[in-house]
């Protein structure tokens, strides 16, 4: 299968499937972090739409641990920056629907949380195919160390992601929990 066929075969899964019940073990990704060493207090996250995985209550247990949080704004270009967000801050919606931190202070993450529509074992995804996250990542790691965890259930793994010279694999990549 080619990128857009796996996208509408798993778009039509996540919309049938009853997400509510799915829970993401956050001690998992804590030790993560622990067993990277990573000492960088800065998490990029990403607020869930269109079905995505809702990793909202992981983001929370980071900020009271400390962490500085932020959320992606999406630019011109298919680029896009992430800006500090706290929980108890609105959000805006941008031309595509997604929520986005009001906050202008840019921050380059340590540690990058990234969603998923498909992945493969070799830690592969597919995302919505404007190349935004691997665009990003691509330039994170120029100027800066960081670990990329992908978020996504586990009926989101697929046999072979196709992958091209502009594919990024990530670091790490997280279903729910059992």
């Amino acid at each position: 299968m080619n990128k857009s066929e796996i996208r509408k075969k798993i778009f039509n899964k996540r919309k049938k499937i009853r997400i509510e019940n799915f829970q993401l073990d956050f001690k998992n990704v804590l030790k993560i972090l622990i067993k990277k060493k990573n000492r960088g207090k800065i998490i990029g996250g990403y607020y869930p739409y269109n079905y995505e995985i809702d990793i909202i209550s992981i983001l929370e247990k980071f900020e009271k641990l400390n962490y500085t949080i932020t959320l992606p704004k999406i630019k011109k270009n298919f680029d896009m920056n992430f800006f500090s967000w706290s929980s108890k801050e609105p959000l805006n919606i941008n031309k595509y629907g997604i929520p986005e931190p009001s906050s202008k202070i840019l921050k380059y993450p340590d540690i990058l949380f990234v969603p998923i529509v498909a992945f493969d074992k070799s830690l592969y995804r597919v995302g919505y195919g404007g190349g935004f996250y691997d665009r990003f990542i691509q330039k994170i790691k120029r100027k800066k160390k960081i670990i990329t965890i992908g978020f996504a259930y586990s009926f989101q793994k697929v046999k072979k992601i196709p992958i091209n010279k502009y594919d990024i694999k990530l670091d790490f990549i997280i279903t729910e929990k059992k």
